[in-house]
């Protein structure tokens, strides 16, 4: 029988689809403890043992620059703790200190330069990555380890209030570029976290609270007893109560790992991203400002920005709209800048180019959380830009009040 290449054609179009599917479930582990790299710690040496291989595992450490500022000793105790559990981990490099802060993120060669380090100690995928530091450093690090190999393990070991109850804990890593936050990155879930709680001692007063925004934005979205129990302890937070702070972070990390594991999206498939309530604006304000505002900082301007649109829209009630910006007040951020009224049609300059910069994030669909009570966020497709811009207003108004 002979059969023509045109019947040939459409005969393979008539096979059916082969339906592909891959469950997978990961697992991570976020420990609490002080003083990780003390000798009598073994934390660190039995979560690496943990993964069941005979020989001490490769590793390197790479380290904040800002805390090793603080913490002078820190990379010799880390050298010596890989030599005193030596049967568990074996540094194949001393510690390597990089630049912390948003500039990790903004300059392209400390990718590169962790990437030619991780290929000159052949490190593999069976290998681990320690990356101690804030929040920005920790995200750098994570798309190296997660790039590399197609993936290396990593130990992330955040020493600030925000990396250890919000960006240290989570399944996301990036860079930013072209003017972008985020806008290279993986979803690469950790081996595990270690929050060594001793860190934050050394923080100073804007690090220290620029991660309690990142609480106060979970716990109005999700839980107001949270919520109150902020309220209620803004004075103890700012007089650095350590206990407080302890328990402000474990139920914000908590939180946090219920929505990733629970929501049904947790690598963001599609357009809802409720955890990042007021991060539209604290994402444009902080290149609007040249990352002089702290990521957390940008937040709580964020939330206050997002939380007078829900009152001005009608969703939440003015009791409850003035609860939170006075909590925002007394834990001692500042809820407007002059960057917040930039409203022409510049998009090198508009705050509004946030707006399309999130859509375009997220897939194309606008999708933001706003306000409907305490405890409980909605989500929106479309906004008011004259109503933004009353809000804006108001949180002017009120911030030319606080300095008279």
């Amino acid at each position: 029988m002979t059969i023509s290449i045109e019947q040939t054609s459409q005969a393979s179009l008539s096979f059916p689809i082969i339906k592909q599917q891959v469950p997978i479930t990961f697992h991570y582990n976020v420990h609490f403890t002080e003083h990780l790299f003390n000798l009598d710690n073994p934390l660190l040496a039995q979560v690496v043992a943990a993964d069941g291989r005979l020989s001490p595992r490769k590793a390197i450490a790479i380290v904040d620059s800002g805390v090793v500022r603080h913490h002078p000793k820190l990379l010799e105790n880390i050298q010596l703790y890989a030599d005193w559990y030596n049967d568990s981990i074996h540094l194949c490099t001393f510690p390597l200190v990089v630049t912390g802060g948003e500039v990790a993120k903004n300059e392209p060669k400390s990718v590169i330069n962790l990437h030619a380090l991780i290929d000159r100690v052949q490190l593999c995928r069976h290998s681990y990555i320690l990356a101690i530091g804030g929040g920005a450093m920790l995200d750098m690090v994570g798309y190296a380890a997660a790039t590399a190999h197609r993936g290396i393990r990593l130990i992330r070991i955040p020493t600030t209030v925000l990396g250890q109850d919000d960006s240290g804990i989570g399944v996301k890593n990036g860079i930013n570029a072209f003017g972008k936050k985020n806008f290279l990155g993986t979803f690469a879930p950790p081996y595990a976290v270690i929050n060594d709680f001793h860190f934050l001692t050394t923080l100073d007063e804007r690090d220290w609270r620029s991660g309690v925004a990142e609480a106060v934005k979970v716990a109005l979205i999700k839980d107001a007893d949270f919520f109150k129990y902020i309220c209620t302890n803004t004075d103890a937070i700012v007089n650095r109560d350590k206990k407080v702070m302890q328990q402000i972070i474990y139920r914000c990390a908590q939180l946090h790992l219920e929505h990733i594991a629970n929501s049904g999206d947790p690598f963001e498939a599609g357009s809802s991203r409720p955890l990042d309530f007021g991060h539209w604006a604290a994402h444009r304000l902080e290149h609007l400002t040249d990352y002089r505002l702290r990521h957390g900082e940008a937040v709580a301007i964020g939330i206050a920005l997002d939380s007078t649109y829900s009152y001005l829209a009608g969703w939440l009630s003015y009791s409850q709209w003035q609860q939170i910006l006075k909590t925002l007040h007394n834990i001692g951020f500042s809820l407007f800048v002059p960057e917040l009224i930039n409203h022409d049609l510049n998009p090198a300059t508009c705050l509004f180019q946030g707006l399309a910069q999130f859509r375009e994030h997220l897939g194309g669909e606008l999708t933001i959380t706003v306000l409907e009570k305490i405890g409980k966020g909605i989500e929106i497709h479309e906004v008011d830009i004259a109503l933004y811009q009353q809000a804006i207003a108001l949180l002017q108004e009120a911030s030319e009040i606080d300095r008279q």
